[in-house]
């Protein structure tokens, strides 16, 4: 027997044991039923209801299900015994009791369901409860009779307060003629009052003060509306507003321009609930503070308020320590970070942060190489105001706007047996999101890297940058001295359905203009320096774009796509490792490990350079996932995955890798895969494996061209483990 089918018969086997053994029957009592299945289905007359959207009125959901088709979590909790031993204890707290069907609650759902349907306008509607009983297991199904929508024929508003109705005349109304009767509309109206009323000075109006009157008229099929709004009603104006420091420190370690700039309160303005909470939000984004709270107090027989803003700060200084591991195809290491922050620098709330972060890890001999292993330190150092430091910005923007402007500085060391590297890398850039929206924005204005080789050994320019038999221009344009000025804008918008990323950035135009206006001359490779440094040149875009598809109480399906296009230019034929895509990973495709995909039908034929020649100029991910809760903290996916990266040049060292549109979908990698996922709200541990479906890399004719057909453990399985969601 092959191999992948003892893998599969042992899988079969494991779950078969695990479902038959662990009957849930003697958990049930007698003449009790086990809620197997739940269904709200509709009768299909007159109405264009959503069963779906109605299930949240059930108050007895049967239990859940792995996948939606195997009870796990059940199954764990009749592993336990019934003592109280510690691993009883164990499995019923991370698997689920057996929901017992409950006549009483059975009966409360059918009159909430009638209720919610009475609430749509549906004000005939009845709900009738069947049961299927087999055995210890019972379904239940509630089938809706909506009737006839009703509709309001006639509305009318009472508003005993003139000023407040000639206010109410300026807004559009949510409430009409011949519009379908709903409570959460007239809910939704209510609301809608209170704050426009609460924004221009009605200081103690609340949404109590609005009733309403409806009348139903069956032979009209219709509702007679009255809104009625009560009693007279006063208007407040801010007389006076006060700063003043916490209970613990009663010190204001805020500039007073800091003070009055994230205040939106005003003095003689009206009072408003709007602004109120926009100051709530722009002290609350602020490092140094640690709380705020307004307080408003009438003058006495008034109507001016005097505002009292208490503002607590947080120590400005902190230090932390993190340690970590690493490992690099099986070197192991260790990493650690020593951070200082202090968050209220110039008494604006500036952010000023240092980490010095070293790290070393045992590189296993290397053959014609110093017996030396890889360590690396660096420097870095950011400092962020929260407000735009940028000039001709009118004040109304400014408060319009959540923004940051940020300064970083870094330098790296790494010193492996082949070679030394340094980076140094400096940027200005600006971080921002307009209020109460799901969009934000990055511009980096300026960003320089300046990346130099100190000392490479003679090994490895003898075997790869100066061998005549290796002409793999890519390895070596990424062994010189390289400099890259670069501007780049991202633009980033999430609501919790859809995410969507965009960024575009640009190096060496500006460079390139001066060379060309000055008449700089070019060096035998074509290229223009700055400082006897060559600068790279190139244009970058990257598209990410994710959604759920829907979304259960315990299981969702997500999509996502993500594209990414980079072209050198002028002074560059090749872009700098850093700003080349690759592909497989625990983020892209899952069946490859990272950097073992691509570019497009090249297979790697040197695995000690491979970092380099697997990558491209173009990339292409696509994945659908479908996310299960299972039990107790573990979640649990399937996914498929295709993408693969491409260059847009042709390299002679990549045969196969260029883009071309005729071999794109038979350059298309494949795979498909299960993982399971520790939820442990603050950080999620991801583990997945991801096995080949179709691979690039190797001929149609091949077998192995075809791994789901075909597969193989040792050469198509992988697997990964990561941090977080991967998208």
């Amino acid at each position: 027997m092959k191999r992948p089918q003892i893998w599969h018969y042992l899988s079969v086997g494991t779950v078969a044991c695990v479902l038959c053994g662990c009957s849930v029957s003697s958990d049930i009592p007698e003449d009790s039923y086990l809620l197997n299945k739940v269904k709200v289905v509709t009768d299909g007359k007159y109405h264009d209801i959503n069963p779906g959207s109605l299930k949240n009125y059930v108050h007895q959901k049967p239990n859940s299900r792995w996948f939606s088709a195997v009870k796990l979590p059940l199954g764990v909790y009749a592993m336990a015994g019934k003592d109280s031993s510690w691993i009883n204890r164990t499995l019923r707290q991370m698997g689920e009791a057996p929901v017992i069907y409950d006549t009483l609650q059975a009966q409360q759902t059918c009159k909430d369901l009638q209720q919610a349907l009475q609430n749509k306008g549906y004000l005939d509607a009845q709900v009738e409860l069947f049961i299927d009983k087999k055995k210890h297991k019972l379904n239940a199904v509630y089938v809706l009779h909506p009737g006839k929508p009703y509709f309001v024929r006639e509305l009318d508003f009472v508003v005993e307060d003139t000023t407040v109705a000639r206010l109410l005349r300026g807004r559009s109304s949510l409430l009409h003629q011949g519009m379908q009767f709903s409570v959460e509309t007239l809910s939704a109206e209510r609301n809608a009052i209170t704050q426009y009323l609460q924004n221009r000075g009605y200081f103690r109006f609340h949404k109590e003060y609005i009733t309403y009157g409806a009348r139903k008229d069956e032979e009209q099929q219709g509702v007679n509306l009255k809104l009625l709004l009560q009693q007279q009603h006063k208007a407040y104006n801010i007389s006076d507003i006060k700063y003043e420091g916490g209970a613990d420190d009663q010190r204001l370690h805020l500039r007073p321009k800091v003070l009055s700039e994230n205040t939106f309160l005003e003095v003689g303005e009206p009072y408003s609930a709007e602004k109120l909470q926009n100051t709530y939000n722009h002290f609350g984004r602020l490092g140094a503070v640690k709380y705020t709270n307004i307080a408003f107090e009438q003058q006495p027989d008034t109507t001016l308020l005097d505002a009292k803003i208490q503002v607590q700060t947080n120590k400005p200084s902190t230090i932390s320590f993190q340690p970590e591991g690493t490992n690099t195809a099986g070197d192991f290491g260790a990493a650690a970070s020593l951070t200082y922050q202090n968050r209220n620098l110039f008494r604006g709330s500036e952010t000023f942060s240092l980490q010095l972060r070293g790290a070393y890890e045992a590189i296993k001999g290397l053959e014609g190489y110093s017996n030396q292993d890889f360590t690396e330190y660096s420097v870095e150092t950011k400092l962020s105001f929260p407000r735009f430091i940028m000039p001709f910005l009118t004040r109304s923007f400014r408060r319009r706007t959540i923004a940051t402007s940020e300064l970083s500085l870094l330098y790296d060391s790494q010193d492996r047996p082949e070679f030394h590297r340094r980076v140094l890398s400096a940027g200005w850039s600006y971080l921002w999101r307009p209020q109460n929206h799901h969009d934000s924005y990055r511009f980096d204005l300026v960003n320089l890297n300046y990346v130099f080789m100190p000392w490479i050994s003679e090994t490895f320019k003898t075997e790869y940058l100066e061998n005549t038999s290796n002409q793999n221009v890519i390895l070596r344009y990424n062994y010189e001295d390289l400099f890259i000025m670069k501007m780049g804008f991202g633009y980033t918008y999430n609501n919790g359905v859809v995410a969507l990323k965009a960024n575009v950035e640009t190096a060496g135009n500006l460079l390139g203009a001066c060379s060309n206006l000055f008449g700089g001359s070019k060096d035998d490779l074509g290229q223009y320096k700055l400082f006897n440094i060559a600068y790279a040149q190139y244009v970058k875009g990257d598209f990410d774009y994710t959604q759920q598809i829907f979304k259960g109480t315990n299981d969702q399906l997500v999509f996502h796509i993500g594209l990414g296009l980079a072209y050198p230019y002028g002074n560059s034929k090749v872009l700098p490792f850093e700003k080349r895509y690759f592909s497989g990973g625990a983020n892209s495709v899952r069946g490859w490990t990272v950097r073992s995909l691509g570019p497009g039908r090249y297979k790697d034929k040197d695995g000690r350079i491979n970092f380099i020649t697997m990558t491209g100029d173009m990339k292409l991910d696509m994945n659908v996932e479908y996310r299960m809760k299972l039990f107790w903290k573990f979640n649990g996916a399937i996914f498929a995955d295709a993408g693969n990266v491409w260059t847009l040049r042709e390299y002679a060292d990549q045969p196969g890798g260029q883009f071309k549109f005729s071999n794109f979908l038979s350059d298309m990698a494949v795979s498909y895969g299960a993982g399971l996922r520790l939820n442990f709200d603050y950080f999620i541990l991801r583990f997945d494996l991801g096995m080949k479906a179709i691979n690039p890399a190797f001929e149609i004719e091949s077998e192995a061209h075809y791994p789901i057909i075909h597969p193989k453990l040792s050469r198509d399985l992988a697997f990964h483990f990561a941090v977080g969601m991967p998208f």
